[in-house]
């Protein structure tokens, strides 16, 4: 490995979109949670995939690791680097390169983020649904394999990205997929590097699929008398097959974070913050179907908004739920995890997360989640300095995904293994796990690309 003389030749490409500042360093060495710094040797700011070919072969010549960054908002560690090396910051690749409303279908660069690719699509009638919360960019979305808010009815981004541009290990472009809207040729390599974490190759286009603006939108909160009614609720929703669009659960310490952060004045209970889209009559009647299914479970204090003012406060006050629960302990540290589990075991699977929170002494660590497709998190502050809290709060995080995984469940719903869970991967995978470590082998001889995450070490 010789990172130096990697930098002397990426310093000859780039000149001053090479950065070795110390404050761009700390940057792309931080994490979103509780991993500690860890900054690279150096940053590069590519302009187009040419640019981050060579890059990628300067690395491979110098055996140099090279872990892609976009806005930073991953949560186990996806980003940091652990061996030294480059990290390549998509930032400066935004470009929204082709829409092709027929198709339905947006050409972009990774580092497009997905508020600014609404925006500019706002008067074709289209938008691309998923929604993590954060104004993360497409190619880390992809990288992480993304969901949120509206993956209960618009999928995740393994459903919505239809064909990439990327660059191997080797510095090869190659290109997964392509405008139609399926396919049956080989094999499908753009659901192998959507998820890859940039284990596999770095995203440099993405091409996505868009859906029509509805009609019509309603949305609401509505309050339960304890979590487990509201998650029946969410379940006889989903058996009845209404099509809703968002159902999001928020328990108790979630709402009394929210309420101080985002001055809201919900009731101090469980709730769900449910979205419908449609026509205005299905919305309406979707809506009304709702209401009767909660009014059998306990819920009580509706509050319908159906101005897009109204709706964005309400989505922007659940999106900011982690930045209320870290402002009601200032200056803590915050372990964030998620598990997802089948629907049918999602109200026990949390009553016994609550249990085991409470055992270790976090009784009062939020829960809140994706409720519609079996995914929640728990957030677990600790203090900085404070060793034994921390350890706890890794225990507990260890006890809940060993209840996702008896359950049947998954060791993480959407926030991806990186550092945080690779001890999970071969209790969840068994041998399919060293299979996907043998495509890694394939693909990344030399291990520059993201090491030590995802796969099996190697020896």
């Amino acid at each position: 490995m010789d990172i130096q003389g990697a930098i002397v030749d990426l310093y000859s490409l780039l000149g001053q979109r090479l950065s070795q500042s110390k404050s761009d360093l700390d940057i792309h060495g931080r994490s979103e949670t509780h991993f500690p710094l860890s900054p690279p040797d150096a940053v590069a700011y590519p302009h187009n995939t040419d640019e981050v070919a060579q890059i990628t072969q300067i690395c491979a010549r110098h055996h140099c690791p090279i872990v892609a960054w976009g806005v930073g908002t991953s949560l186990e560690g996806q980003t940091q680097i652990t061996t030294g090396g480059l990290s390549v910051d998509f930032s400066q690749m935004n470009k929204i390169l082709s829409v092709q409303p027929k198709d339905m279908t947006v050409t972009v660069q990774p580092g497009v983020t997905r508020e600014a690719l609404n925006e500019e699509l706002r008067a074709t009638g289209l938008f691309f649904p998923v929604d993590p919360g954060a104004n993360a960019t497409l190619g880390g979305m992809a990288s992480t394999r993304a969901s949120g808010t509206t993956a209960v009815h618009y999928g995740t981004m393994r459903d919505n990205v239809q064909a990439l541009e990327v660059v191997t290990a080797t510095g090869e472009v190659i290109r997964t997929g392509t405008q139609a809207r399926k396919s049956s040729s080989g094999y499908d390599l753009t659901a192998l590097f959507v998820g890859a974490e940039g284990t596999l190759g770095l995203i440099t286009e993405l091409t996505l699929r868009l859906h029509g603006q509805p009609e019509a939108i309603s949305s609401a909160t509505c309050a339960f008398p304890s979590v487990d009614e509201a998650v029946q609720c969410v379940t006889d929703t989903i058996q009845m097959g209404l099509p809703m669009a968002r159902i999001e659960l928020m328990d108790v310490n979630s709402i009394r974070a929210v309420n101080a952060y985002s001055q809201m004045d919900l009731p101090e209970q469980p709730h769900l913050l449910i979205e419908f889209h449609g026509s205005e009559t299905s919305a309406s009647e979707q809506a009304e179907t709702f209401g009767e299914i909660a009014k059998e479970h306990g819920g009580s204090a509706f509050q319908w908004a159906t101005k897009e003012e109204d709706r964005r406060a309400l989505w922007a006050m659940r999106h900011s739920a982690y930045h209320a629960i870290l402002a009601t302990r200032p200056g803590a540290r915050a372990l964030v995890t998620d598990v997802c589990v089948p629907i049918s075991r999602l109200s026990e699977t949390i009553a016994a997360a609550q249990s085991d929170l409470a055992e270790l002494g976090f009784e009062n660590a939020p829960i809140l989640g994706h409720v519609g497709d079996g995914n929640f998190h728990a957030t677990l502050m600790f203090d900085e300095d404070d060793t034994t809290t921390r350890e706890r709060a890794i225990a507990a995080s260890h006890r809940l995904v060993e209840r996702a995984l008896e359950f049947d469940g998954t060791a993480t719903g959407e926030h991806g293994i990186g550092l945080g869970k690779m001890k999970y991967m071969a209790q969840e995978h068994g041998g399919a796990w060293l299979i996907m470590g043998q495509l890694k082998q394939t693909l990344d001889p030399q291990n520059i690309l993201n090491p030590g995450k995802l796969v099996p070490p190697r020896n």
